[in-house]
């Protein structure tokens, strides 16, 4: 683990620019799609037998899929929360797909945006290193573990779990309220030892701003559990690192965001690997998933000019406490 995180980082910080890397992007894409697909036809670890039969043609989910993600991605990028959200929930929730393969297709989602961000947060000195690494190893690791109980466990109790997990979310974006740049009087012990800290220019007044973290071992028990949940749900981890990272260790806002996006591409590779090991990750929902939510967020970046924040948190929030109680009725059997 430890190897693929110095190889990651030396990619990131050589430059390589995105032109360079699409075609490496492609082949990889057709590596996994063969390999998740060759799994799947192998039986993998899913319940075929649980899998509901459709009579619609073969191109009609993958199509509304597209849509419904190029929407999603739009209202995630308005929203500042990561597609992974809102994709888990509403796409169980209102489409035909076993548990297992949205939850895979999930963590997908979330990865593609954070290895489209990560490079570019990395270049503006916003995410940072020295912050990253230590969680990205803790949560990554019980990220694996939490993508095994996933799996594990039968799917009305992950239904359940899920519903509970999305309304626990709605409340934390109601009522956490970020802080800019929180006071921290000093480094504790463990980010000394570490070397947590930087420096970073505020663009909005020109000004340079000196930054460290405190309650460092506290937060670093949270990410194991932030790390067994995204893997148990294919959430990505978004919602929950940058209150921790923020709130708790006393980062910056802008640091907090950027390193949590760069989390999501160590953590969340960590967990779809398992799902793919068992035949959970499928061309059919993972390339229109993906499509829609890039293509959603370029027209999501243009909109967020004219866009009135306010509205599009609460509509959030609406979508998520709907698709969280749509979840536990269904893990109930309502």
């Amino acid at each position: 683990m430890a190897k693929k995180i110095l190889i990651l980082i030396a990619i990131i910080k050589g430059g390589i620019s995105m032109r360079r890397l699409f075609p490496a992007f492609l082949f990889t894409l057709f590596i996994i799609f063969t390999f998740s697909t060759a799994s799947f036809a192998a039986g993998g670890g899913v319940d075929l037998e649980a899998v509901p039969v459709d009579s619609h043609a073969w191109w009609f989910w993958p199509l509304i899929l597209l849509v419904v993600t190029f929407v999603m991605g739009v209202v995630a990028v308005l929203a500042g929360v990561g597609g992974g959200v809102l994709f888990v929930p509403i796409i169980s929730g209102f489409f035909p797909f076993h548990l297992d393969f949205v939850r895979g297709a999930g963590l997908l989602v979330a990865l593609a945006g954070a290895l489209a961000a990560g490079p570019g947060l990395l270049k503006l000195n916003l995410a940072s290193l020295r912050l990253a690494i230590p969680v990205a190893l803790i949560a990554s690791t019980c990220a694996i573990l939490g993508a095994m109980i996933g799996l594990a466990l039968p799917t009305d109790v992950i239904q359940i779990s899920l519903g509970a997990t999305i309304l626990g979310i709605c409340i934390l974006m109601l009522t956490v309220k970020k802080s800019e740049i929180p006071d921290v009087p000093q480094a504790d012990k463990l980010a000394s030892v570490l070397k947590i800290y930087g420096v970073y220019r505020e663009e909005s007044t020109g000004e340079k701003i000196n930054w460290t973290v405190h309650r460092t071992p506290m937060g670093m028990g949270l990410f194991v559990l932030i790390g067994i949940m995204a893997g148990m749900f294919g959430l990505g981890a978004g919602w929950a690192n940058v209150p921790v990272l923020n709130l708790l260790m006393g980062a910056p806002l802008k640091i907090s965001v950027a390193t949590s996006k760069f989390l999501l591409s160590i953590t969340d590779t960590s967990a779809a690997w398992i799902y793919m090991n068992q035949g959970c990750v499928i061309p059919m929902m993972v390339v229109p998933s993906l499509v829609g939510i890039m293509l959603g967020s370029f027209v999501g970046v243009r909109v967020l000019k004219i866009a009135k924040p306010t509205f599009i948190r609460w509509m959030v929030i609406g979508i998520l406490a709907f698709a969280g109680l749509k979840a536990l009725s269904k893990g109930l059997g309502f």
